[in-house]
């Protein structure tokens, strides 16, 4: 896949006496989202192409925009129907900052589309502080097809969440996860992928075999997930960009939960044998696997700390399901839950400063995170069954599966697809063609 190239045109920090820096604060809870105007991109000439014309394509990009930014609960879009003027093109004409302060707009977008000379298609855009009449950011993206424009539209609403949050966006991501149909006795599962929003949606197998745990690859090209081919498990490698699957590795025995590390060279997995439930790792190269976890309980959902040194996983070593941390090379264990009730599948974030997991108890699964040591725990979601946590790449939104209950004649019991903010708020539901479960967030794919 092709990368983006960008062309910084202007960045400008603003603060003095009379007007302080314009961001938004995402370290705590909030509650009043940022004002911001997302205008239509601009173009010099209606070009063609096969999704419309440069200036269709401007509209539906600011579109996109606006929706990201709005789904990220930090900031409120303002309608268009509301905007009293309409900025020309931005290498040329200042907006009318009078105009949009009657507006109460804090945050003012306004841009161009263009097809550069070898075909793709190229966005300029601005980002300015309006009550400050400064401009914020400016930058070009370009290097992608217009077939492309619902990224170039995500790695924009990257850019300005960047620039008025100082952390890294997440919009240019993609899920994968386990789409669901039929009665609950006879789910039929697929593998399937979308971008972050839901767009472009399509499925990867076609639900013949059982598919579990899809995990991407930090090189976002590569998904590793379980499956079971006529009634034997294995593990595979699909490539995103070639539509090829490749099987890991045949087991006998029962295998779990498989994860990459950080670098994407090893897998970490579940083996049971015996009747006995391990770590194992395997290198990617060599298909070699090694024990991690050597105990008579059950060890299971292993993920790594971003920077490969520790692996957190479940067990029922100390007579309850549990949350343990150790080395990654399977030394030194120690446990890190110790409140009411159960506890299991830890995802490691990102950022490293947090690990999420499902907490069971009160007769509910809970969606919460602790620090690696285990203190500072926290339940971000109370309700019947949530599950399976997955972090944005930038460790602060996370996605999860919602189960509704089953009546006793069988109805209910439907899958979901959630995510909700680091700080417990902005919950909002995913959507899927079919039911869903199980979801994988990717990395940026522009990185």
């Amino acid at each position: 896949m092709k990368k983006f190239w960008f062309t910084l045109l202007a960045s400008l920090w603003v603060a003095n006496s009379a007007h302080a820096v314009l961001k938004v604060d995402i370290t705590g809870g909030y509650s009043q989202p940022m004002p911001i105007a997302i205008t239509n991109l601009l173009t010099d000439t209606a070009q063609p192409s096969p999704q419309g014309t440069t200036a269709e394509l401007g509209v539906k990009i600011s579109q996109v925009i606006a929706a990201d930014l709005d789904r990220s609960g930090l900031f409120k879009p303002i309608d268009q129907k509301a905007f009293t003027t309409q900025p020309g093109l931005p290498q040329v004409e200042q907006p009318d900052f009078n105009a949009w302060r009657t507006l109460a707009v804090q945050a003012l977008v306004t841009g161009k589309v263009s097809l550069a000379a070898d075909g793709n298609l190229q966005v300029d855009f601005r980002l300015w502080d309006v009550f400050g009449e400064s401009q914020l950011h400016g930058l070009r993206l370009s290097g992608l097809t217009p077939k492309n424009w619902r990224r170039l539209a995500h790695r924009t609403a990257d850019e300005i969440y960047k620039r008025l949050t100082g952390e890294e966006g997440y919009f240019d991501t993609r899920i994968v996860y386990i789409a669901e149909s039929g009665p609950k006795k006879l789910l039929v599962k697929s593998l399937a992928i979308m971008d972050q929003d839901g767009a472009n949606h399509r499925y990867l197998t076609n639900g013949q075999s059982l598919v579990l745990t899809p995990r991407f690859s930090p090189r976002a090209q590569e998904i590793t997930y379980m499956s079971y081919f006529a009634g034997k498990p294995r593990v595979y490698l699909y490539n995103l960009t070639t539509g090829k699957h490749e099987v890991l590795g045949d087991f006998n025995n029962m295998t779990f939960a498989p994860r990459f590390s950080p670098d994407g060279r090893t897998l970490v997995f579940n083996l049971s044998q015996n009747g006995n439930a391990d770590i194992y790792t395997m290198d990617l190269s060599t298909k070699s696997t090694k024990r991690l976890t050597n105990h008579p309980a059950t060890d299971d959902g292993a993920s790594y700390s971003p920077d490969g040194s520790r692996i957190v996983f479940e067990s029922n070593r100390g007579g309850s399901q549990q949350l343990y941390v150790m080395n990654a090379d399977g030394s030194n264990v120690q446990r890190i839950s110790f409140g009411a009730g159960r506890y299991g599948e830890p995802v490691w974030s990102p950022r490293g400063d947090l690990i999420a997991f499902t907490k069971m108890g009160d007769a509910k699964f809970r969606i919460g995170v602790m620090r690696p040591d285990g203190t500072g725990e926290r339940l971000l979601t109370d309700t019947w069954d949530d599950e399976a946590a997955t972090w944005s790449p930038n460790g602060r939104v996370i996605m999860f599966c919602r189960t509704n209950k089953t009546a006793s004649d069988g109805t209910g019991g439907k899958s979901a697809l959630y995510s909700i903010d680091l700080t417990g708020l902005n919950e909002r539901r995913v959507p899927t063609p079919r039911d869903g479960s199980q979801p994988a967030w990717s990395p940026l794919l522009s990185r």
